[in-house]
């Protein structure tokens, strides 16, 4: 879940969905602008995903990441 500065949701949408690991991106209305769900084998590469690409997007003023795991 992200914020972004305004005016800046849908070139951030887009940038989001070039990401390797980004699986959706949602604009919402709410506390946040944008929801990404994304996918990483190892808590590493969620580590580098989120501060090494997501948080690089200069529109983006903040994240909160939740993890979730998958049971069959």
């Amino acid at each position: 879940m992200m914020n972004v500065n305004s005016g800046t949701d849908k070139d951030v949408v887009s940038r989001l969905r070039a990401l390797k690991g980004v699986k959706e991106v949602y604009e919402v209305y709410a506390v946040y602008d944008i929801v990404a769900i994304v996918e990483a084998e190892t808590m590493a590469e969620l580590n580098d995903l989120v501060n090494s690409e997501v948080r690089k997007i200069e529109s983006i003023t903040s994240t909160n990441t939740i993890i979730a795991e998958r049971y069959p």
